[in-house]
């Protein structure tokens, strides 16, 4: 009796009704950027410096510029082996004395303490002078020196979000469907980005910016695996890295308008107003076929079916007219939690893939964040770093369905790896060297972020598969939550420290990923039993779920 796949065969693979609904979830894929990266640009860190009132009366009566005042003012520490002025301390003087010098005003304190060393500094108490056009939340509320871990708290709440979302998500969209779910999620982060944008304080940019977390994630995934169910065995591959190199598109649309819009609230309203179009998927999307059956609703997936015959000008054979569940009477499909580690093969999947989504976030946010403390052009850095992401996608379409999975999997993961550790290690005057290591590990760690996301989907029976993906994929926001904090407080021992980190990161997931089954040429499971068996070697059992016919009178398929 056919299966899903082969009725696809007959009515389109990847017809002109997969198109199109692959083209809108291509949309919601380049609209993610802003809420998993947003931090480079809606947290910006730019120069600053102790503000202090009465060297800027003293800066008047001298007629300093601002950069003399801060030579001639503040104290000098040692980044990168250069002297700089402070950016978190200041001199504990009277500034107001008036037989100070305006060429050296520094040296009455000097006679007085005995040398600069000895002068007392104190924290900056009267705020900061922050260098360059705009604003983000870091000029706006302060998130410098004492106050800077509320910048890694404001991305580690949305990885926090996306955590807990991803894991409520995934199992609604398995109880109740992938378009409800998907439409929930829309409307939820539309209204939070908008808020965000307006909120009044800190503790209220937060907060919203948590409630996008919540579902924004677990709404692309659900995008995501929505696209995958609706297409064909020989187009799942394709569709599914094309998905991601949306958000890839994503990136780049994103740092052109955080370049042309450099105040912060502006542009986060910008980049989420778009969002509320996506409430039109209630119209153009239908809910996913797969799930239907596996929920024994025979008669909606068939409705759809014809629809994607309609569309594709394919005819649906005769004997498939009229369709209905095997499994009628024996209860729904229910996705459980325990499912994930029940069965030896799936407990390891499940362990194996939770690793890989951790490294694949550790890695992927932490050179873009590693990036916007590196100094720099941070507009050209973004743009230059996400074009090598095209590459990236080109080489695994080239090399899956040809090499497998596995093999280039665990190549991208080393080569991560290395090039992390070769960008700590390699000296700063060998720039263009530095350079291509930093692109090379982008673009391995980009070709890992698209292989977990293909292959967990093809790890995990239909009824199990959103749980499966949301679950696992939930370790990548614990790896999202540490990330600043590995990133902003290791960099302050050495600035390169957070790559070596990421390189033995990167270097064990590169082994372990060879543990995992090739899935390469293999129908999706539907059961548990096919999702144990698919370390056999060629094509899983025929699929338990079928769409059978009620006349009997028919011939066989």
């Amino acid at each position: 009796m056919p299966t899903l796949d082969d009725i696809l065969e007959h009515v389109g693979e990847f017809g002109l009704y997969q198109k199109r609904a692959f083209l809108v979830l291509a949309l919601l894929s380049a609209a993610f950027p802003p809420i998993y990266v947003g931090i480079v640009f809606l947290g910006f860190i730019p120069e600053h410096h102790c503000q202090n009132p009465a060297t800027a009366e003293l800066r008047a009566r001298c007629g300093w510029s601002l950069e003399e005042e801060r030579n001639y003012t503040l104290p000098k520490e040692v980044n990168h082996g250069n002297a700089v002025a402070s950016q978190c301390q200041r001199y504990d003087v009277d500034w107001n004395i008036t037989e100070l010098d305006c060429t050296n005003p520094i040296d009455l304190f000097t006679a007085v303490h005995g040398n600069k060393s000895s002068i007392p500094l104190i924290p900056c108490q009267d705020g900061w002078f922050y260098d360059g056009h705009g604003s983000s939340i870091v000029t706006e509320f302060d998130l410098v020196c004492e106050d800077g871990w509320k910048l890694d708290l404001f991305q580690s709440c949305v990885n926090v979000g996306f955590f807990v979302g991803s894991i409520g998500i995934g199992y609604m969209a398995d109880r109740f469907g992938r378009k409800l779910c998907l439409l929930i999620t829309i409307l939820i982060n539309s209204i939070s980005g908008v808020l965000v944008a307006v909120a009044p304080n800190y503790v209220w940019v937060v907060i919203f910016r948590l409630i996008q977390g919540l579902v924004s994630k677990g709404g692309w995934l659900t995008g995501y695996i929505l696209i995958t169910e609706f297409v064909g065995l020989e187009y799942r591959r394709t569709v599914a890295i094309v998905y991601q190199m949306a958000f890839t598109v994503g990136l780049l649309i994103f740092g052109g308008i955080a370049y042309a819009i450099p105040h912060w609230r502006w542009l986060q309203l910008a980049v989420t107003l778009p969002n509320f179009f996506f409430l039109l998927y209630y119209w153009c999307l239908p809910e996913s076929p797969r799930w239907l059956i596996a929920q024994q609703e025979g008669d909606k997936a068939l409705k759809i079916i014809k629809n994607i015959a309609k569309a594709n000008q394919k005819k649906l054979p005769s004997f498939m007219e009229n369709l209905q569940s095997e499994e009628d009477g024996e209860g729904k499909l229910r996705p459980s939690f325990l499912d994930l580690v029940r069965t030896p093969q799936i407990r390891k999947h499940t362990i194996i893939l939770m690793y890989t989504w951790f490294t694949s976030s550790v890695l992927y946010q932490g050179l873009i964040m590693h990036m916007g403390i590196a100094g720099g052009n941070i507009y050209l850095d973004f743009f230059y770093s996400a074009l090598v992401e095209f590459p990236a996608a080109i080489i695994l379409i080239l090399t899956i369905d040809r090499i497998g999975r596995r093999y280039p999997w665990a190549a991208a993961n080393l080569l991560a790896g290395a090039a992390c550790l070769i960008t700590a290690l390699v000296p700063e005057n060998l720039y263009w060297l530095r350079m291509t290591a930093a692109c090379l590990g982008r673009m391995g760690i980009t070709m890992c972020f698209e292989m977990v996301c293909l292959v967990n989907a093809e790890l995990f029976p239909t009824f199990l598969r959103n749980l499966g993906v949301l679950v696992c994929s939930s370790m990548c926001d614990i790896g999202g939550i540490i990330t600043p904090f590995i990133v902003y407080r290791l960099a302050n021992i050495w600035n390169e420290l957070p790559l070596v980190v990421f390189a033995v990161i990167g270097l064990i997931d590169g082994v372990l990923v060879l543990l995992l089954p090739e899935t390469k040429g293999k129908t999706l499971p539907e059961t548990i039993e096919e999702a144990e068996n698919l370390y056999r070697q060629g094509k899983p059992k025929e699929n338990i779920i079928y769409l059978q016919v009620k006349t009997s009178n028919v011939a066989p398929y």
